[in-house]
């Protein structure tokens, strides 16, 4: 079965500090929690699901931004896709954290996380919908 063409993207953050995932692949593939929604969910059931099953965090606190991105799908991930699907939407959430937190990774999917300054932040940020999401929240 494919994968639908929309995911959600939560920055997860704790006042100048961002938190980033590194994926299994493709290695050095850093980005914030992020996956794609399964038939009939919605966009912030996503989110809520992605956060718990890629950190273990609660989602007190989740704000949808209303940012919606369109992107071409990576070439890494393109055989997720039926082949007629090119392009992704994404909606962009928010978690503001009083502090920076232990997270739990699913070792399956990525390699480490790092709780990382805004500007450190933007640099490693694999993609330009994160780098972008990281900038504005």
């Amino acid at each position: 079965m494919y994968k639908l063409p929309k995911s959600v993207l939560v920055v997860v953050h704790s006042g100048e500090r961002v938190l980033l995932l590194e994926r299994r692949q493709p290695p050095g593939f850093w980005q914030s929690v992020t996956g794609s929604l399964e038939p009939g969910e919605d966009w912030h059931a996503a989110a809520v699901r992605e956060l718990g099953e890629e950190t273990g965090l609660a989602p007190d606190g989740l704000v949808d931004t209303g940012i919606v991105n369109r992107f071409p799908i990576h070439p890494a991930w393109r055989s997720r896709y039926a082949p007629e699907v090119q392009e992704n939407e994404e909606h962009v959430f928010a978690l503001a954290l009083p502090a920076p937190v232990p997270v739990r990774l699913d070792p399956a999917e990525h390699r480490q996380a790092c709780w990382l300054p805004r500007q450190e932040a933007l640099r490693l940020a694999s993609s330009w919908t994160n780098q972008a999401a990281i900038r504005r929240i």
